[in-house]
């Protein structure tokens, strides 16, 4: 009974060593490497909002643009539009009035 109770002794001494061991390897990092990391993480995700913001901002811009020239290409057509009413009521207007 006595070498049973060593092979146990023997085996939970082992077994506290390759816990320890492998508590060390998977152990969380230092606060120092911990904080760079973090800093690291935030500047990173700074960084990649500034180009996400600077890409929205360009496309904004961009439809913009597009939306201002169809606005001056629009109100081009509509005056165009009037114009040629207006002529055409002044034309109808005119040959009404030399019948009568």
């Amino acid at each position: 009974m006595s070498n049973n109770n060593g092979s146990m002794a023997l085996a939970f001494i082992v077994g506290g060593l390759v816990g320890a061991g492998i508590a060390l390897l998977y152990a969380p990092a230092s606060g120092a490497e911990t904080r760079k990391r973090i800093r690291k993480g935030v500047g990173d995700a700074c960084d990649l909002a500034t180009d996400k913001y600077h890409d929205a901002l360009e496309s904004l811009e961009e439809s913009a643009g597009k939306v201002r020239q169809l606005a001056e290409d629009k109100k081009a057509d509509i005056k165009a539009a009037y114009d040629a009413g207006k002529d055409a009521y002044y034309k109808s207007k005119e040959r009404g009035g030399q019948s009568a």
